[in-house]
């Protein structure tokens, strides 16, 4: 049988199967964000905390209030202050529109429904999270690898905060390269890695030849996590917009071309690495609803879930946690055909592959 984790607020288990730094729009039913003076929660002058990754402090009449907007020198709100992950603490702001973003530039994602697949009778229902707004690129990666035994994870490490246990498992160790050398080899697949052994001009493209337990080991050195397959989906599809495609907003935009999504190549088997271009290079017209690029093409997203051939009926911030089963990948590649970019396409990948068409970003909690 198959155990579904449903996260502990829910308290059940199922058995089932742009000229300047980018500015998501707004919207989103439900989630936990408040805007400067609402007077949501009680609290203590001079607390801090972090909302809609923005910091918010407690001013002397016991009422939140918004500080600045968190920069791309320090994009990423945390413990009431911006910070810069680990990843991108030497890299110059190189990614997005003008390639003046930073690569670890992440957005808010407001909680809500909507339907899994497209499917009235998978409804399911997520919290505030945030999200990476690239895919992980070979420059925050080779920080990593750095560091590398050294950023290997903890007993623990990247637990969804919802999902007790879901964080990384020692018995996974013995699938991680063991050395700095081994890794930078392993990062070598298909004769099409984005990955070289020094920085070059593949700094910006985004990495790819990564396995599962790699993907998850990055994301909690950098302070984050793989999201779940209920999160990436609702981001994709912009919620209870239940969006064609993470871009489309009308009819005019629900015909996929190349302008929206990098996709296609190789379908004559002649796709070379010069056909994956840098992180949002359809930017901003392909972005999603809260501002993430290449949720569909470029590569594909490796996801926490174990992969289940059927949704779990009830899903309340739901993952699917399986020992010793293939994972989900999502969003389609550089290499896929048309139909596999649809944010409701999904397939099984072995936890331990090294493929050229999937790669990662990573979720964090607000």
């Amino acid at each position: 049988m198959w155990a579904v984790s449903c996260l502990a607020a829910a308290g059940c288990t199922t058995i089932a199967g742009i000229d300047k730094p980018y500015h998501p729009a707004d919207g989103g039913t439900g989630g936990g964000g408040a805007g400067g003076g609402a007077v949501e929660d009680p609290c203590t002058p001079e607390e801090v905390r972090c909302r809609a990754n923005r910091p918010q402090r407690c001013d002397e009449a016991g009422r939140w209030q918004d500080e600045a907007e968190c920069t791309t020198e320090a994009p990423v709100c945390r413990g009431g202050a911006c910070v810069n992950p680990p990843s991108c603490a030497a890299l110059p702001a190189t990614c997005g529109l003008r390639e003046e973003e930073s690569c670890c530039a992440t957005t808010a994602v407001p909680g809500g429904s909507f339907h899994r697949g497209d499917d009235g009778t998978f409804p399911a229902t997520v919290s505030d999270f945030l999200l990476d707004r690239f895919e992980v690129t070979v420059g925050r990666f080779r920080t990593f690898v750095d560091e590398y035994p050294a950023s290997w994870p903890a007993e623990g490490a990247a637990e969804h905060p919802r999902t007790p246990g879901s964080g990384w498992d020692v018995a996974w160790d013995e699938h991680l390269p063991a050395a700095q050398a081994e890794l930078m080899a392993s990062l070598v697949c298909e004769e099409l890695p984005t990955w070289t052994d020094e920085a070059g001009a593949n700094e910006v493209l985004p990495l790819n030849c990564v396995s599962w337990y790699l993907a998850f080991a990055f994301c909690a050195w950098d302070g984050g996590r793989l999201p779940t397959e209920a999160e990436w989906h609702y981001a994709a599809v912009g919620g209870d917009e239940q969006r064609l495609y993470p871009w489309t907003t009308s009819e005019s935009s629900a015909t996929l071309d190349p302008s929206y999504a990098v996709y296609g190549c190789g379908m004559d088997g002649t796709c070379e690495l010069a056909d994956l271009p840098r992180v949002g290079s359809r930017s901003p017209r392909g972005d999603s609803r809260w501002g993430q690029a290449d949720m569909a093409g470029s590569v594909w997203d490796w996801l926490l879930d174990s992969y289940v051939e059927e949704y779990p009926a009830e899903c309340d911030d739901c993952a699917v946690i399986l020992s010793d089963t293939d994972r989900t990948i999502r969003g389609g590649g550089w290499r896929s055909a048309a139909e596999v970019l649809l944010p409701s396409y999904r397939e099984p990948r072995g936890r331990g592959n090294h493929l050229a068409g999937v790669g990662l970003r990573c979720a964090r909690d607000p």
